[in-house]
């Protein structure tokens, strides 16, 4: 192997690396179950304020609770898409040194 190949295989290795942990998911995830607990607990926020004629603290610490969650989903929520974008372009590198080292290439390994 000459230095070129070795600094690509090695460049390779990086982004494999780099990839093999999908922040990305996580952040989705978190954004996921926080609109779905935000959900639940509006609806009984919203039914606290609907029964009572007038609205008791608990309500508006729900209404606070479930303002925090719809925040912090949407705020996972866009950076995860960031964070997203970032490792497509970096599989998109990883998938074209692959190409360069012609490791996907089943005619590339045959002996000629």
């Amino acid at each position: 192997m000459n230095a070129d190949t070795q600094s690509l295989h090695e460049q390779l290795e990086r982004l494999q690396e780099a990839l093999s942990t999908r922040q990305s998911i996580n952040l989705f995830a978190h954004a996921g179950v926080s609109c779905i607990v935000a959900l639940i607990l509006g609806g009984a926020t919203g039914k606290l304020f609907w029964d009572s004629t007038r609205a008791p603290y608990v309500a508006w610490l729900g209404l606070a609770a479930t303002l925090g969650l719809v925040t912090y989903a949407l705020s996972r929520y866009l950076k995860g898409r960031t964070v997203l974008a970032d490792e497509l372009v970096r599989y998109e590198s990883m998938m074209e040194l692959r190409r360069r080292l012609h490791l996907d290439d089943p005619s590339a390994l045959l002996p000629r």
